[in-house]
């Protein structure tokens, strides 16, 4: 809003400055209403995912653990398996990028020569990372 303030001249004279208030206030109003019809955009992105396997493995990307009882039952991840079936969880597990760990947790009841066809699985199926977990609980 102009205004002059003192100065010597004639009070009924034109100021030579435009009002710009009512241009502001329209301006701000289409702006509003612009920004009101702009329709919101999503940010999509389409996947083409695989399709879901039938077969999920049982093998666990990080480690895996091998458990051996005294009744000489396998046990693949807490899941009782044949030895046929751990030397396919093995391969599977060989295979991966990154192989993960095994470890291997006998009893001490277990018959050994169970748990030297499971580490001779372990070998023949390329499994580099092996370690025996448990082994504490007999060093009395």
């Amino acid at each position: 809003m102009g205004m002059s303030v003192g100065g010597g001249g004639e009070e009924n004279a034109p100021m030579g400055e435009m009002n710009t208030t009512p241009l502001i206030d329209v301006m701000l109003v289409l702006l509003i209403m612009f920004i009101i019809t702009i329709p919101v955009q999503t940010h999509a992105v389409k996947l083409d995912l695989p399709p879901p396997n039938p077969n999920p493995s049982n093998v666990d990307p990080v480690f895996n653990q091998i458990e051996i009882d005294f009744l000489n039952n396998i046990y693949w991840n807490k899941q009782e398996v044949d030895l046929p079936t751990l030397k396919g969880y093995l391969g599977q597990a060989a295979k991966m990028p990154e192989p993960p760990e095994l470890r291997l947790r006998p009893e001490a009841e277990a018959r050994y020569e169970l748990v030297d066809q499971v580490m001779a699985a372990a070998q023949q199926a390329g499994i580099e990372k092996m370690g025996f977990v448990g082994n504490e609980a007999y060093a009395n």
